[in-house]
């Protein structure tokens, strides 16, 4: 039992490496932390306006500067120090929410500098990412980026599942205002984590500032790098045609019964892929033992589009969370071989970038998903928009795998100048 334990749980070796060790703890707390916020913004909306809408309106302008400013935020990350990009980023980040905290808690009531608010933090937040997520592959081995992968993306989901969760339980026990001030507590963790990392300036040692060009160029080596492009595109298949999430409020009510104003089929289904993540991110240790990574993540997302497809023919609340749990945990292995195969592949030079390309990916194929299935589930209902969709995972990953070969040819062991 130990041998096969150690087999399949979570690869811990990167948390010997110091340096990862704090980022790692730092994304823990603000994991949960960061889930306060995200809950506490859409309700103070709401509680500000009375309208649907206006969340809406909010969650489109935060996605604006996320797009534009993670392209940017990547190139910067290539041609500075990224930990002093870190410690400004992660101030900036922790300074808003404190500003976020001060306006609830003395009751201001201005939805438009909420929004305003908010869309400051993700420009932190866009130009943030991509310097640390680009940092992992300076601070541990090369065999051990599929476990560091799996440890951030675990936390991330376990941030996912159990943030809402506490927000709503501490909410009419705190209050809303709280929320806020939790998370910035929590931030400071983050600015004292980058700011004890070992400088991380451009290994050609030349410092200067990021422009248009330093971005076309990022676009040109994505072009030139095969398995990079394919790991892209792979990922927008699965989250464009698979992402049934804009379905889950009519599926809660038509499908499994729930009252008008939303009960507890919607909270598993929306609690059910993070959950089926978290809990495949436990027993992740395999993936340090997997040499083809391309392949690994061409099968992951034919299963997701296949338990898509089970979850659009699913009348029982108890099977749709097992499939949308099933492809949660697809979708994990998925994310751990394409963080792997864009650490790897990518050269440190350029992968501020490609961590900046992979946010924008991350952040707009599911928006993207949200309009495609729901208008089809209009027009066809939400278990058939469903279905199709997952089918067309599988079809379209079957097609991107013949036309890009070089994502299934990939090996974890190649040099990256023969990627192409």
């Amino acid at each position: 039992m130990r041998k096969l334990l150690g087999k399949v749980a979570i690869d811990t070796r990167p948390l010997k490496v110091v340096a990862f060790r704090r980022l790692w703890l730092s994304n823990v707390v603000t994991a949960v932390g960061s889930q306060l916020t995200a809950v506490a913004v859409p309700k103070q909306v709401y509680d500000i306006t009375g309208s649907s809408g206006w969340v809406g309106v909010a969650a489109g302008v935060a996605l604006v500067p996320l797009l534009v400013f993670g392209l940017w935020g990547g190139a910067i990350a290539d041609v500075v120090d990224r930990r002093k990009l870190l410690v400004v980023t992660n101030t900036g980040i922790a300074v808003t929410s404190v500003l976020l905290w001060l306006q609830a808690a003395f009751d201001v009531r201005s939805v438009w500098l909420v929004i305003a608010l908010l869309g400051l933090q993700q420009v932190f937040f866009a130009a943030n990412a991509p310097a640390r997520a680009a940092s992992v592959a300076r601070l541990v081995p090369a065999d051990q980026l599929p476990a560091a992968a799996a440890l951030s993306s675990t936390v991330m989901t376990f941030g996912g599942v159990f943030g809402p969760m506490l927000a709503g339980a501490l909410m009419p026990v705190i209050g809303l205002p709280t929320l806020y001030l939790v998370d910035s507590v929590a931030l400071t963790v983050t600015i004292w984590a980058v700011w004890k990392l070992p400088p991380l300036p451009p290994l050609d040692g030349v410092i200067r500032r990021a422009g248009l060009k330093d971005v076309v160029d990022g676009f040109r080596y994505l072009a030139v790098q095969k398995v990079l492009l394919a790991s892209f595109l792979l990922d927008i298949i699965a989250m464009v045609f698979g992402m049934p999430r804009a379905l889950f409020p009519e599926m809660a009510e038509v499908t499994y019964g729930d009252p008008p104003g939303g009960g507890l089929a919607l909270g598993w289904l929306f609690a059910a892929i993070p959950l089926g993540a978290m809990l495949c991110g436990l027993v992740s240790g395999w993936t340090s033992r997997v040499q083809r990574h391309g392949v690994g993540v061409a099968l992951a997302v034919v299963a997701w589009g296949v338990a898509m497809v089970g979850f659009g023919f699913s009348h029982a609340l108890w099977l749709a969370v097992v499939f949308l749990a099933i492809g949660g945990a697809a979708d994990m292995v998925s994310m751990v071989f394409r963080s792997a195969i864009l650490q790897a592949a990518a050269t440190d030079e350029m992968r501020g970038r490609m961590q900046g390309v992979f946010i924008v990916v991350v952040a707009g194929g599911p928006r993207l998903a949200d309009l495609l299935h729901g208008t089809t589930g209009a027009a066809v209902g939400p278990g058939v928009a469903t279905a199709f969709g997952g089918v067309a995972v599988v079809v379209a990953t079957v097609v991107a795998v013949f036309a890009i070969p070089a994502v299934w040819r990939y090996r974890v062991a190649e040099p990256a100048a023969t990627i192409v």
